[in-house]
């Protein structure tokens, strides 16, 4: 694989990262706004580009493990990094919706009730 090739993968995965990332925090803002809807509308969204971001990352793995010689890139580690930390935020916002949701049903019905 050559520099090229590792250099427009890495910066794939990192467009796609980023745009998964900033949907999930985009599905924050929509709580906070009460729009849960658009949250989950907008966690799907932030899913696609993880996936997609995955996708390359493991094309690259399964490359050199399949013997083609990947030579260390700064921008893929960065890539890599990139697409872990958009992950892990992206499985923690997904996880806390529903709690949010609960909250949210749980404080309208004490409103509604006094």
């Amino acid at each position: 694989m050559s520099s090229n090739d590792i250099a427009s993968s890495a910066m794939q995965i990192i467009i796609k990262a980023g745009e998964g990332r900033s949907n999930t925090y985009r599905a924050i803002d929509a709580v906070t706004a009460g729009d849960f809807a658009k949250a989950t509308e907008l966690i799907g969204a932030a899913n696609e580009g993880i996936k997609a971001a995955h996708v390359i990352h493991t094309t690259m793995i399964q490359s050199e493990a399949g013997g083609d010689q990947i030579e260390y890139s700064m921008l893929f580690t960065h890539a890599q990094d990139t697409l872990m930390t958009a992950y892990g935020e992206f499985r923690l916002v997904k996880k806390l919706l529903p709690a949010l949701q609960s909250f949210d049903d749980r404080i309208r019905a004490l409103e509604a009730a006094s």
